[in-house]
């Protein structure tokens, strides 16, 4: 069975709403809702993994009762240096949600991007997330998702040797039986309409091949800019 793999951030109505609402990736209550109960119609509902990043509050107070409503589970890659910060999970939030039988993952100490480390920062990244989420939780952390998506084979040897099993990525489609230890995912944006997300969660049709045409172009700006130039680019567009 190759899983999907969907990336989701915050649950936000509007910019009103707790947390950090974003105009691409805050996707709405009804909308989650709707993605829920689709998952939970298919003959192989757990093929669908949903996963979060970064760590907005939102994840606890709207998705979460949303997921135990239907007896569903996610995983939560939660950066570790944004806890407790305005709009963002707090160490309290954390543990609620690996008692309620979520998975939580590391993403990072500062979301900064893995790739433009060099190997001691990277190394220290790793290791520090993992430790600060596992002190927290009290249970082993050993799924890791790249800030931005950002990493390669450098950051999939570096996170297997500090005790990670699985590498988290943003290249989209299903897992590459290949490639065991990593994962891809899907972006669940928040225009993301209900015949789309179905194409894109059962990988088929144009909406998936628009999806992996798009990141092999978006792939080539960002090499050719740097990350943080890319990443300012993006904001000044958004």
């Amino acid at each position: 069975m190759r899983r999907m793999h969907l990336m989701y951030h915050g649950i936000h109505d509007d910019a009103s709403a707790p947390g950090h609402f974003d105009p691409v990736y805050s996707v709405t209550r009804t909308r989650f809702a709707h993605q829920l109960d689709w998952i939970a119609k298919q003959e192989q509902p757990e093929r669908f993994h949903v996963t979060f990043d970064d760590g907005d509050i939102s994840n606890a107070t709207t998705a979460l009762p949303m997921l135990l409503e239907r007896g569903m589970r996610a995983t939560f890659f939660i950066t570790g240096g944004f806890i407790d910060r305005p709009g963002m999970l707090r160490r309290a939030d954390v543990r609620m949600l690996a008692d309620a039988g979520m998975c939580i993952g590391a993403h990072g100490m500062s979301h900064g991007f893995l790739e433009d480390m060099d190997l001691d920062s990277l190394r220290r990244e790793l290791r520090d997330s993992k430790a600060a989420l596992e002190e927290i939780t009290g249970r082993e952390v050993d799924a890791m998702a790249l800030p931005g998506g950002r990493g390669g084979a450098r950051e999939l040897e570096e996170a297997l040797a500090c005790g990670y099993r699985d590498l988290y990525g943003s290249r989209p489609g299903p897992d590459d039986e290949a490639q065991p230890a990593w994962r891809n995912r899907i972006a669940i944006t928040r225009e993301l309409g209900d015949a789309k997300f179905a194409a894109l969660a059962n990988w088929s049709g144009p909406a998936a091949r628009w999806a992996r045409l798009r990141h092999g172009a978006l792939a080539v700006p960002k090499r050719v800019l740097g990350n943080a130039r890319y990443q300012r680019l993006r904001a000044a567009l958004t």
